[in-house]
């Protein structure tokens, strides 16, 4: 028997929002298509009825997709994310 739990439904949204998203904008020539178990959630958040996903795929194109859901107004966000630049800090650095 599967236990479900609420955060998992709203997981799948996001997933399910991601898969949509990326299938309808992605280069027609480029005959990639996502499903949902090319989709993984990094890191999820419930607060009262609020909810934020922070949503990466398999793909290696250095996007990310933050998905929030607004409970109050009952609605859906998504914000797309392109990765720029990784760059290591060192703790010894002086910035002044």
């Amino acid at each position: 028997m599967v236990i479900m739990n609420l955060n998992d439904g709203f997981m799948n949204k996001a997933k399910d929002i991601v898969v949509n998203y990326f299938n309808r904008k992605n280069d027609i020539t480029n005959k990639t298509k996502l499903t949902k178990d090319d989709v993984f959630i990094v890191w999820f958040c419930k607060t009262l009825q609020n909810w934020k996903a922070l949503v990466s795929t398999t793909i290696p194109d250095g996007i990310y997709y933050e998905v929030t859901y607004n409970g109050d107004k009952h609605e859906t966000y998504l914000d797309v994310y392109k990765k720029w630049e990784n760059v290591c800090i060192p703790d010894d650095v002086d910035y002044e």
